[in-house]
């Protein structure tokens, strides 16, 4: 799998990171695939429904060291 764009989400609360996350989202084309990393809690439990939600693809969900989440969502 290639990554086309990180964004970096460590440090923000909710609803920052999901704002971005879907800011970032709409500048992508359709099978590109952004990584995300956030330290929210919050992000990890509401990605799943907003890929859901919006026709996005879950990837992978991996906890990282220092408390860093790295979620990766392919557009639909």
């Amino acid at each position: 799998m290639e990554i086309t764009m990180t964004l970096d989400c460590k440090g923000l609360s909710c609803p920052m990171p999901m704002m971005k996350i879907t800011k970032t989202m709409k500048g992508l084309n359709t099978g590109d695939v952004l990584e995300i990393l956030g330290t929210d809690p919050g992000t990890k439990t509401d990605l799943p429904s907003w890929c859901a939600k919006n026709g996005h693809e879950l990837l992978e969900t991996t906890d990282l060291e220092g408390g860093v989440n790295r979620m990766v969502v392919r557009k639909g």
